[in-house]
């Protein structure tokens, strides 16, 4: 008699529905940093429709498969839970200069107590709202950070526990690409969350002022 397959528990249905979430949201925040901060051209990105808005995601190919690598990585950790934060820095493409760095905080959401009442799944068209506004509040920082009036290139940095799994040759141990304090201005942004995991976004920037 052929082994029967044992049903996942809901409990591992939500960690990878909540994976992909939080993934596909790092994918569509990455594309809109990039597009506001003008690190790629304008030209070079093209407008989607997700949660609801308009959101545009590049067509340069070297970017999006550089970016689908990344995150299909990053992907893998979440599943794992042994990813803490991720970080798009902005560097200045002649002096290496850290101009700005977008930090994404992972942390896990405490789960009920064994034996207690599971509390009730949240709603995911309540997720996409909270996403959708930290989309419209990163395209809102163009108001308030500087002006960048020098090609820029990124990094993505990830922060992940001793014992996370690291693909050989694909990450190394790098610089963090830190501002100085004297020089560095912080605004937190919005967070989100779902049932698992709950994302809390800042970005630091260079404020020579």
């Amino acid at each position: 008699m052929a082994p029967t397959k044992q049903a996942p528990t809901r409990q591992a249905i939500t960690l990878k529905g909540s994976t992909n979430l939080v993934t596909e949201f790092f994918k569509y925040a990455a594309n809109t940093i990039l597009f506001q901060r003008g690190v790629y051209p304008a030209d070079d990105f093209h407008m989607v429709k997700k949660y609801g808005q308009t959101v545009l995601v590049t067509q340069d190919l070297a970017l999006e498969n550089y970016l689908d690598k990344i995150l299909k990585q990053v992907n893998q950790w979440l599943l794992t839970g042994s990813v803490t934060q991720l970080v798009l820095a902005i560097i200045s493409k002649d002096s290496r200069m850290p101009l700005e760095r977008w930090v994404f905080d992972i942390n896990l959401v405490e789960q009920p107590a064994e034996g207690s009442q599971p509390a009730p799944a949240k709603p995911e068209a309540e997720i996409q709202a909270e996403i959708r506004a930290i989309l419209k509040q990163i395209v809102s920082t163009v108001t308030f950070l500087p002006v960048i009036d020098e090609p820029t290139v990124f990094n993505i940095l990830a922060y992940t526990s001793e014992s996370a799994d690291i693909p050989a040759n694909e990450w190394v141990d790098t610089d963090p690409l830190a501002i100085e304090a004297s020089k560095s201005q912080q605004v937190k942004l919005r967070s989100f969350s779902t049932d698992v995991h709950r994302i809390e976004a800042m970005v630091a920037y260079r404020y020579e002022g």
